[in-house]
């Protein structure tokens, strides 16, 4: 495990990289995107304090990660690279509870982004967010909340409006 700091703007991991990685945060704040063929961003996650990130099926299937991993914020992280294999399924075997608290949010979390992507409203998918990341909403460009829910940057602006309007 090697603690790094690293700077707004700076990738922490490439698609196709061939060493996987599991990533803390201990400070700051990181996404976890892709890149389509067109060149247009899909964010999968952000990353606050005490969150973790790392492509798991990549890991699990040995193949390499189809992810970008950058800092928004300043932040320093924990990178864990080698052994990975053999350090996750004697995390998963040991039954902590911070090991299963880990694992029980992250699978409720994708299990929400899931539902939300295939049967909410923009409006709903803009209020799920705002409870999944209650501390990130201000640290975040509007452009990559709008990536994150699948939406424009403007049609985020016309919800943040009628959000403010109706408090």
């Amino acid at each position: 495990m090697e603690t790094t700091k690293v700077l707004k703007g700076e990738l922490v991991q490439l698609p196709n990289e061939k060493k996987h990685k599991i990533i803390r945060v201990i400070s700051g704040l990181l996404r976890m995107y892709t890149v389509d063929d067109k060149g247009k961003e899909h964010i999968y996650m952000f990353a606050p304090e005490k969150w973790t990130l790392s492509d798991f099926e990549a890991i699990a299937e040995n193949k390499t990660s189809i992810f970008f991993i950058d800092a928004i914020e300043n932040s320093e992280i924990e990178i864990t690279t080698k052994g990975i294999n053999e350090k996750l399924a004697n995390t998963l075997y040991e039954q902590t509870s911070q090991t299963i608290d880990f694992m029980g949010r992250r699978i409720a979390t994708l299990q929400s982004r899931i539902i939300m992507l295939l049967s909410y409203s923009a409006l709903d998918r803009y209020k799920h967010f705002l409870i999944t990341y209650p501390n990130i909403v201000e640290r975040v460009p509007q452009k990559m909340i709008a990536s994150y829910l699948g939406i424009t940057p403007q049609a985020l602006s016309k919800i943040r409006g009628k959000k403010n309007t109706k408090q």
